[in-house]
């Protein structure tokens, strides 16, 4: 068994609780401070369990699934509640997720005044095998992967995310109401604050890859890849994707501006950063298609754990790390290249194998029949 040193977090899940989530009709879990090992057959719900405590911090599954599906069969609402141990003291974040409905966050049993607010709060991390799709599937994952990780490292990054999304919203409402019709002032309304918006979003995303990048390539190579891994970013609004924000502002209202009468015929926002194509490159060539499944699979956690590290490096405080079924994705040689990256932080690891080959020290869980032991 490989031993790790891990240093106190000073950010830790102290105790979880679920309701009607998934699988669980009633769930109680205090987890350790270190490693936490959660062993179970495939279905016993040790995903579920990583799953609630990626809500809390991301306020949304970090598999994709619509919060509707998250609430139990046959239940109403499913409540998901956890505590933070911080330096400052403890922070609590509660959900309730109604099978149909609107949704309800709670920060320290107070309704925060914005979402970022809880992101502020609580930084995690997580990778699943379904972290391939980051780099051989659509533009999309990458994005969201960018965003969200700006996200965790600046509280303006979310609320420009919000500000954007909204303005498109709007556009694309407008568009699809009164196509052909649709009332020129008030496109150049949201085409402006689209422009202004977008173009934070975009420096955000920009300041994330620069950041990110020194990370990705050595944590690459330390997981057990050969080469180098690094983005390019391509938007097709802008000619000089690294120009000033007053500059990106104003090539994204002249590409909305030229595209606007096929934009009023197809009934959708064409340009901007939601268009973006963020790709991976190893050894200069597209990861997405000239990559193998290996190489791949390795440049996939090599951008959970880069962001891991990142963050940390950042906020000087490990966020939570959240690794699903790792051991039965990677080799060994690979297994101990990410162990051996992890030098501090809570961690939560699952595995359908027996306690003797899992190559890591920390506290062992049983999970099984809706219960953790």
């Amino acid at each position: 068994m490989l031993l790790v040193r891990y240093v106190k977090a000073n950010v830790n899940l102290t105790w979880l609780e679920l309701s009607d989530f998934r699988c669980y009709e009633t769930l109680a879990f205090a987890p350790d401070t270190g490693v936490n090992v959660l062993i179970g057959d495939n279905g016993a719900g040790k995903t579920s369990v990583l799953e609630a405590i990626g809500y809390l911090g991301l306020l949304r599954s970090f598999r994709g699934t619509p919060d509707d599906a998250l609430v139990r069969d046959g239940a109403a609402v499913a409540i998901v509640r956890g505590g933070f141990a911080r330096r400052s003291g403890e922070t609590t974040v509660e959900v309730e997720l109604p099978a149909s409905g609107r949704r309800r966050i709670l920060l320290n049993a107070k309704r925060p005044t914005r979402n970022r607010d809880v992101l502020n709060e609580v930084r995690i991390v997580g990778f699943q095998p379904d972290d391939l799709d980051l780099v051989k599937r659509g533009p999309g994952l990458r994005r969201d992967y960018l965003d969200d990780l700006a996200a965790q490292l600046w509280p303006q990054a979310a609320a420009d995310q919000t500000e954007f999304a909204k303005a498109l919203r709007q556009r694309n409402a407008l568009l699809r109401q009164d196509g052909r019709s649709a009332d020129a002032m008030t496109l150049d309304v949201w085409d402006e604050r689209l422009s202004e918006s977008g173009a934070r979003v975009m420096v955000a995303r920009r300041r994330v890859i620069a950041d990110l990048d020194p990370h990705l390539g050595e944590t690459y190579r330390l997981v057990g890849g050969s080469g180098n891994l690094s983005w390019l970013y391509a938007a097709r609004w802008t000619t000089d994707s690294a120009a000033p924000e007053g500059a990106l502002v104003t090539d994204l209202m002249r590409a909305l501006g030229e595209r606007r009468q096929r934009d009023v015929e197809m009934r959708v926002t064409s340009a901007g950063p939601h268009r973006d194509d963020p790709g991976l490159v190893l050894n200069g060539r597209d990861a997405r298609t000239r990559a193998s499944q290996g190489e791949q699979r390795t440049a996939a956690l090599a951008l959970r754990i880069g962001a891991h590290r990142l963050v940390t490096k950042s906020t000087s405080s490990p966020p939570v790390l959240l690794l699903d079924d790792v051991f039965s994705e990677l080799d060994v040689y690979r297994v101990r290249g990410v162990l051996e990256l992890l030098d501090g932080g809570q961690v939560l690891v699952t595995s359908a194998r027996d306690d003797g080959d899992v190559p890591i020290a920390g506290r062992r869980w049983r999970v099984e029949q809706g219960a953790i032991t």
